[in-house]
């Protein structure tokens, strides 16, 4: 075999074997361009999955905090509807004119002036002491801070209904007879500067949270505030014409219980934005986890208490009573908002079925003191509010276990909170009065607010004579 066949054969077998000059095999060249780029190039791969995950981290916690407003916003829609149902029908555009005006004024005011006062800490430059503080108007100085992984916007929206949530509180504990320009004044101080202020003592790291009161998302600090402004209001106020006569209580019965049960199931569905909503957090596996535990023992305290008040108002009353039923479930729901991240599930189921005694009970003592509530308001935010902190100080659970509080703990947290929002509402409610600003006259009361406040009927008075007859 000459030299030139030798050649030959050895190019052929380069070429089967895949080993030919790499100017032969551009694919080789950049194959081993890439390799070679691989070893000389930073390793970006850590920082690149890093940044990948905080853009997850951020879309989630955002997607899942404006559902949460979301669903809470919903719940003025069940406020609306059980202040109606309860009530007379002549009231029933008032109720609605209110709960409607409680957040368009609520969010405006929270915004300006609330958010500010209530959480001085997220703006910059702001140096609040542990009772009183003011961060700045609107959120233009907001400054996120670094644990929190979510808008300074969707952080204010889930705020600003919260705030218009205690606010409409009050609006069925005064249905039926107060104007409607006093309950304007009274919801847009509420929502401005009581509210704010011993909500910033809880959840703007304020001097209550320094104790080491607990209150997770709300007992106390909004439905307390709702319920004892209720109280305020009530007292003020004074019984609706023919509640009481001779000292006897008179039943007023609402116009419509399908429209005040519908608004109590709106409310509990509204309620899985505002306990699970209050973790803030959506990304770890025990922020998760800590979510749907408080999903669960938001709906077996509920469950608890609408069950129990159904039962004793049937040994009482000889039949079960729908209207006890119903803020029975409201009062589970109020009950276990303070401690629904905190309580086993089994626990929880303790806390409903203590709320739901606590309605009936409440519901009796109103009528033995001859306080005119409507809608149950008091018993249902006020007192099971202060029961719903309370437990936390009372049945074992685990801030007790770790001891991050204590019993006169959560007694003074919600005593505070509780007695700021009665003195600071009664002393509103008596000027207004004291300038014969507050109520309706005995007649107006009687045509009903519908017209003699809006000039305007609910129902088609007579078409629904044509149906009857």
């Amino acid at each position: 075999m000459n030299r030139l066949q030798v050649s030959l054969w050895s190019l052929l077998l380069l070429l089967g074997l895949g080993l030919t000059p790499v100017s032969l095999h551009p694919s080789v060249v950049f194959a081993q361009d890439e390799a070679v780029a691989e070893e000389t190039a930073p390793d970006t791969s850590e920082a690149t999955a890093e940044e990948a995950d905080l853009g997850v981290g951020y879309a989630l916690d955002n997607a899942m905090l404006l559902i949460a407003a979301i669903l809470v916003f919903f719940m003025q829609a069940g406020f609306a509807m059980v202040e109606a149902g309860f009530n007379a029908q002549k009231n029933t555009v008032n109720i609605l004119f209110k709960n409607a005006m409680d957040i368009c004024v609520g969010v405006l005011l929270f915004f300006i002036v609330g958010f500010g006062l209530m959480y001085p800490g997220n703006y910059e430059g702001a140096s609040p002491s542990p009772y009183f503080g003011f961060g700045g108007v609107g959120l233009e100085k907001y400054v996120a801070k670094p644990d929190r992984t979510f808008s300074p916007e969707v952080d204010w929206l889930f705020q600003a209904v919260f705030a218009a949530t205690a606010a409409t509180i009050v609006s069925g504990a005064v249905a039926g007879r107060m104007k409607v320009s006093a309950y304007l004044v009274y919801s847009a101080v509420l929502t401005a500067f009581i509210y704010p202020i011993s909500g910033y003592w809880k959840w703007g790291e304020g001097w209550l949270n320094d104790m080491g009161f607990q209150d997770f998302a709300g007992s106390a600090v909004v439905h307390g505030v709702g319920g004892f402004a209720a109280l305020a209001g009530a007292l003020v106020l004074g019984p609706r014409v023919g509640r009481f006569v001779n000292g006897k209580s008179m039943p007023m019965p609402g116009h419509s219980l399908p429209i005040a049960a519908l608004g109590v199931f709106i409310l509990w569905f509204g309620w899985y934005g505002f306990n699970p909503g209050s973790q803030l957090a959506f990304q770890s596996t025990s922020d998760i986890d800590a979510v749907m535990h408080i999903a669960v023992t938001t709906t077996l305290a509920a469950g608890a208490g609408g069950l129990i008040a159904t039962v004793i108002s049937w040994i009482m009353f000889g039949k079960p009573d729908l209207s006890m039923g119903l803020n029975g479930i409201l009062g589970g729901l109020v009950g276990i908002t303070a401690c629904c991240d905190c309580m086993s599930l089994w626990m929880s189921i303790v806390v409903g079925l203590v709320a739901g005694v606590i309605i009936i009970l409440g519901v009796v003592l109103l009528d033995k003191l001859k306080i005119d509530d409507p809608v149950g308001a008091f018993p249902v935010h006020g007192l099971c509010g202060v029961w719903g902190c309370m437990a936390i100080g009372i049945l074992p659970n685990k801030h007790l276990a770790e001891e991050t509080t204590n019993f006169m703990t959560q007694l003074i947290g919600t005593a505070s909170i509780c007695a700021w929002s009665f003195a600071t509402m009664f002393t509103l409610f008596a000027v207004m009065k004291a300038m014969n600003f507050l109520r309706v006259s005995a007649e107006e009361e009687h045509t009903g607010l519908d017209i003699s406040e809006h000039g305007m009927r609910a129902y088609d008075h007579v078409g629904a004579e044509k149906v009857a007859v």
